[in-house]
């Protein structure tokens, strides 16, 4: 837990994206491609389901209503974007980007972000299901007001992420590196491994307690 200084916390807030899109074109292609290139573009209401976006990249653009059930969107490039109310099972971010970005309302499971680097983003509203960050790098993030049910933080790299009124159910911190994280507005912290990797986190005193059965049975200590 961060220890307490004069005047403050001792816990650095994230900072958040300031996106501000112009404006933009509807989006009348066929479909994603790889390697694309899509600026300043909206994309309303669009099914992607199955479509290979690999390596593509989204500069100013919007998407709002879009579904990506399997979609490959693996190493893709998301910047200075809003992303509204999509929805999809299985879609493949593995090593994408995403900085500058605005996703809300979202409604996910399974999705495959191992590897991804995610940089002043912004995750509001919605449920994420098994959100697989595994060795993904976070720096100013921000969950708020979302609920996020078993998500893989295993390996990562968490700086300055907070959560704000969002619900943490059965969250994996094994191997994970937190540093200026925030747990203490979360509305629920459940951890179902990694309790130990903590240091670099601050959290309140009613999470200290509602977390000490996980940690004495960390530590190896019996309690009768």
């Amino acid at each position: 837990m961060v220890r307490r200084t004069a005047g403050g916390t001792g816990v650095r807030g994230a900072r958040r994206p300031e996106v501000r899109l112009l404006s933009l074109e509807p989006y009348d292609g066929p479909g994603l491609e790889p390697d694309g290139d899509y600026d300043g573009l909206e994309f309303a209401e669009l099914d992607f389901a199955g479509q290979d976006g690999g390596g593509a990249r989204f500069m100013d653009c919007a998407l709002t209503g879009c579904a990506l059930d399997e979609t490959r969107l693996h190493r893709a490039r998301v910047l200075d974007s809003v992303l509204t109310g999509i929805r999809g099972v299985g879609t493949d971010l593995a090593e994408a980007t995403l900085r500058d970005v605005e996703l809300v309302d979202a409604r996910l499971g399974g999705v495959r972000a191992h590897g991804s680097v995610l940089e002043r983003v912004v995750i509001r509203g919605g449920k994420i299901d098994y959100l697989n960050l595994r060795g993904a790098r976070l720096k100013d993030v921000v969950f708020e007001d979302c609920v996020l049910v078993e998500p893989d933080f295993g390996g990562a790299r968490l700086e300055r992420v907070e959560f704000v009124e969002c619900e943490l159910k059965g969250a994996d911190l094994s191997g994970a590196t937190l540093r200026d994280v925030d747990l203490r507005a979360a509305a629920r912290l459940e951890i179902a491994r990694g309790v130990d990797r903590l240091a670099g986190a601050v959290i309140s005193t009613a999470q200290l307690l509602d977390l000490a059965p996980v940690l004495a049975g960390e530590m190896g200590i019996r309690v009768e």
